[in-house]
């Protein structure tokens, strides 16, 4: 009984957050034998880290994608999920940025952190919000990178036009939204 309770305050909390804040995808522990989960390295270089692309069509895999297929352009990985508030509201943003930078600098993959039961989701929404980006499923351990111990949504993180790791943003909001473009403003135009 004392769960139920425990859960039914945890929905009423989250049903009443504003819409720019944060959703919350996991219960995951922020260590694991006491060491904090942000202190582990990845097992593999960061470029080398990848993602699935998704058919938006049929749902279904597609092709691997790796950071380093990339080289020459900025990169931002967007992690979210269907159920997502604020998710919702950075995509039509993203949009805006891939067609104002252009693929030839900027390269945006939307990877979708929201889990089995909410894949099914991923066509429709995809149509509903015109997402004309990748969208991809990432590997894990690309997921652990970026996020450490913070299983908020969405994340935003910024990649140089070498690979590497530039900054992160959890959830979107006005100021985000500058931060990113002073940082994307910096990067697309760096030789």
């Amino acid at each position: 009984m004392k769960a139920h309770w425990i859960i039914a305050f945890f929905i009423l909390a989250t049903a009443c957050k504003p819409a720019a804040a944060p959703t919350n995808i996991s219960s995951r522990p922020s260590s694991v034998n006491g060491i904090p989960i942000e202190t582990f390295p990845p097992n593999k270089p960061i470029d080398q880290m990848s993602w699935v692309i998704l058919d938006a069509e049929t749902n279904q895999d597609k092709e691997i994608q790796k950071l380093r297929d990339f080289r020459g352009k900025v990169v931002i990985l967007d992690f979210w999920a269907t159920y997502c508030p604020p998710c919702i509201e950075e995509i039509p943003y993203l949009k805006e940025l891939q067609r104002r930078y252009g693929q030839d600098k900027l390269q945006i993959i939307g990877l979708h952190v929201g889990g089995k039961d909410d894949r099914p989701n991923v066509p429709d929404f995809h149509r509903k919000l015109n997402i004309d980006y990748p969208i991809a499923t990432p590997e894990e351990e690309l997921v652990r990178f970026v996020f450490g111990p913070n299983s908020e949504i969405p994340q935003t993180a910024i990649f140089d036009k070498d690979g590497r790791f530039v900054k992160k943003f959890i959830g979107f909001d006005e100021n985000k939204k500058q931060e990113i473009e002073r940082t994307l403003e910096r990067l697309v135009s760096e030789k």
